[in-house]
């Protein structure tokens, strides 16, 4: 996007001008539907084929070679994340906040043979992914695959925790997003090479009221990796830079955390950070835009979600979130 088609519409005090009738938009439903009619009739063999690949098969790409950066990478997924990658031959950059966790991630892949680095970062903060970017192109090379994993759990209502836990839940989980990738993704287009993972949730789908602050991060990162997506195709790169939106349902990290898990007594079934991992990469693999780390019957519970009512909703929630009280 050129400078020049950049806006930003800011208010001024006193300086507002409302539209009028001249302003509204004109538009025929007739055309609209004659136009998608259209592109729907030509895109009939790439809708087939891109629904096989999402749901049936899609052949594997090589990534052996690429630079992997992946943050929260020094403790559950993100660690599997690096394992995972690695065995397919990429450089691992370990990027945590936790610079200790970090450094036992490279030890053990470096044990396996693999490359690794260690980096420490706070993606939350602008300056600090800036220089992530060039420590890891000066050490490793340029960033081919960057997975967005780093994020903060939490069980917390509306008016649970404080101001500022909230709104560091908000920059982790989601304004890092938008710092790595707009450190990461440029060189990517340029050497028209590249593949953007965002770690979303199957809250990001699906709403809870345990987890409200938690929840609309990961709905929003949801939202943000379609968009970019499409930002990507229609700049002429949708073959070259892929998107990939992962939405796990309940991976057995942190001890604590299946503490709280238990003790609510959510009736869904867990997956080992390692089995997660595996399917996320083998997803990256064959460039699948999304990947719902759940059983079959969840993942089509998911995907009707939209077409139910509040309240079937809510008796949904009932059925695996035992305890409401809690």
């Amino acid at each position: 996007m050129s400078s020049q088609s950049v806006a930003y519409f800011e208010h001024h005090e006193g300086d507002y001008v409302a539209a009028d009738e001249s302003d509204i938009n004109q538009y025929s439903w007739v055309k609209i539907w004659c136009v998608f009619l259209v592109q729907l009739i030509l895109s009939i063999p790439n809708l087939v084929k891109d629904f096989i690949q999402q749901h049936i098969w899609a052949p594997k790409k090589s990534i052996a070679g690429s630079v992997a950066l992946v943050s929260g990478g020094a403790n559950g997924l993100g660690k599997a994340l690096c394992f995972a990658l690695a065995r397919e031959g990429c450089k691992i950059a370990v990027v945590d906040i936790d610079l200790k966790g970090a450094g036992k991630t490279v030890e053990n892949i470096r044990l396996t043979g693999g490359e690794a680095e260690a980096f420490r970062a706070d993606v939350a903060d602008t300056r600090s992914v800036q220089q992530l970017r060039k420590a890891v192109e000066a050490a490793l090379g340029p960033v081919d695959i960057l997975v967005n994993n780093a994020g903060l759990l939490s069980f917390v209502q509306m008016c649970q925790g404080t101001d500022e836990e909230i709104q560091r839940i908000i920059n982790v989980n989601l304004a890092s997003h938008f710092w790595m990738n707009r450190q990461f993704m440029p060189g990517m287009l340029q050497r028209k090479k590249g593949h953007i993972v965002g770690i979303s949730s199957v809250f990001g789908l699906i709403p809870n009221y345990r987890t409200i602050a938690y929840g609309a991060t990961k709905f929003g990162i949801s939202g943000m990796m379609a968009s970019l997506g499409d930002e990507i195709y229609f700049g002429g790169n949708g073959d070259n830079v892929f998107t990939t939106c992962v939405y796990p349902c309940l991976v057995a990290s942190r001890k604590d955390f299946m503490k709280m898990v238990n003790k609510i007594g959510i009736l869904v079934k867990s997956v080992s950070p390692e089995h997660a991992a595996d399917l996320v990469v083998d997803g990256v693999l064959r460039n699948k835009s999304e990947i719902i780390l759940d059983s079959c019957f969840m993942r089509f519970l998911i995907q009707i979600h939209g077409l139910c009512s509040t309240r079937m909703r809510r008796i949904f929630t009932k059925s695996v979130c035992v305890n409401t009280d809690v």
